[in-house]
């Protein structure tokens, strides 16, 4: 699954961690499961009252099955675009631009999956994921959204001063104003912000370091904190 970038209207670039179809049809089988076992209860329930077969026996049953045909919806909403199968794979259903979707978002993409995945056993719904390049089956199509993969990528980005190779050339002299724990600070409060995909953090981290530092610039605030951490790394290191 191909990864892509987008830009905020804080002109951001933030890079989205699809969610692979496969962990996407995994955390389906996991809510599958869930449902299942739902039904087992209310079965078990309704067996002990002891209630006979009758219209009274399928009306509590519809009624008590209520939740398994919103649970979709409901999940989403209440636990921030995630579902219980979605929340084990940490997967998140997000807005294109990283934000948090609307109530609107979620009903709309709830309202298609019949179509994503009642036609053809859930196949449309793959294939569009696949063919989309950016996670989105039909619904997020319609709702503006898509699923991404919170799971921690570990990369040499990782380490304190990985970003730095050997031939780097530093960009702002003036980020030797900063101290070693100004720079823990800002590559904490970045590295959760951008993970977090929170643009107003980075927005205010921008503006403090340039307080700070007298740097004027003209790179984007999430390329500007990055570039400031690298070089402050190279003179750390020299």
């Amino acid at each position: 699954m191909d990864n892509f970038q987008i830009e905020t209207a804080q002109n951001i670039a933030i890079s989205q961690n699809v969610a692979h179809v496969t962990t996407r049809i995994g955390s389906y089988l996991i809510d599958a499961l869930f449902i299942v076992g739902y039904y087992i209860i209310i079965a078990i329930i309704i067996g002990m009252l002891d209630i006979p077969m009758s219209m009274e026996y399928m009306s509590l049953f519809v009624l008590l099955g209520l939740p398994v045909f919103f649970y979709s919806l409901l999940f989403e909403i209440l636990m921030n675009g995630q579902t219980p199968g979605k929340y084990f794979n940490q997967i998140r259903v997000v807005k294109l631009d990283g934000s948090k979707p609307t109530f609107g978002s979620y009903l709309i993409r709830w309202l298609l999956r019949f179509v994503d995945f009642t036609l053809a056993s859930g196949s449309v719904a793959v294939l569009t994921i696949l063919l989309n390049g950016k996670g989105q089956r039909l619904g997020d199509i319609a709702a503006g959204t898509t699923v991404i993969s919170e799971k921690k990528r570990i990369t040499l980005k990782d380490t304190i001063a990985s970003d730095v190779v050997d031939n780097y050339t530093p960009t702002y002299s003036q980020v030797t104003l900063l101290s070693d724990n100004d720079i823990h600070t800002i590559t904490r409060v970045y590295r959760d912000a951008m993970k977090k995909r929170n643009h107003k953090v980075i927005l205010k981290l921008h503006t403090k370091v340039i307080e700070l530092t007298g740097i004027t610039t003209e790179q984007k605030p999430a390329q500007f904190i990055d570039t400031v951490i690298k070089d402050y790394h190279y003179y750390a290191r020299q």
